[in-house]
């Protein structure tokens, strides 16, 4: 009898070891919202204009001549969120794209002891890694830290004085320094 192979596999609790075992890969285009903390950092009141696509592919991979292979993972994300220009305050559309290689270990002790050595995301494959939370991760790290446009679609508004005309201590930064040097 035949052993029966699973073409289903969980993103929520992935069997990383089996997953890089049987070569298989993983794809899903999910709405923006389903994701709820990068829907958090969006502009309020907007919608992402497209959903969240992601591609998750697993490999076996040896490492140094005698050691066991080890499971490897390539995900790509790609998506367009709505953030809030820090210039204009207005929404701004931040494209984010994600292309990042896992190699999966034993468990947490081992991946945060490989991990400060390795060029590469080392993972332990226990507890069963969740690739949406994984794809969430990737695209907040993703964001910019300051977004803003290349050029508001509204003209910014230029501070006035009171009165109407242009305070000289605003329009000359060293007039305060100025006068306290000279003890006005």
């Amino acid at each position: 009898m035949k052993p029966k192979v699973s073409n289903h596999w969980n993103p929520d609790r992935l069997d990383v070891p089996a997953f890089a075992q049987a070569g298989a890969s993983l794809m899903a285009e999910e709405p923006v919202e389903s994701f709820e903390r990068l829907a958090a950092d969006g502009h309020p009141g907007e919608v992402a204009p497209g959903p969240l696509r992601w591609q998750a592919r697993a490999e076996m991979r040896t490492g140094l001549p005698g050691s066991p292979p080890q499971p490897w993972l390539h995900l790509v994300a790609e998506v367009t969120v709505p953030l809030t220009c820090q210039r204009c305050l207005g929404p701004v559309p931040v494209h984010l794209q994600v292309d990042r290689w896992y190699r999966f270990v034993a468990d947490e002790a081992t991946a945060e002891r490989e991990d400060e050595d390795s060029e590469e995301d080392v993972l332990a494959v226990e507890p069963r890694p969740s690739l949406r939370t994984l794809v969430e991760d990737e695209c907040l790290m993703a964001m910019p830290l300051v977004p803003m446009h290349e050029a508001c679609p509204v003209p910014l508004p230029l501070p006035q004085a009171p009165d109407g005309g242009q305070d000289p201590e605003k329009t000359n930064p060293f007039a305060q320094l100025q006068r306290l040097r000279r003890g006005d």
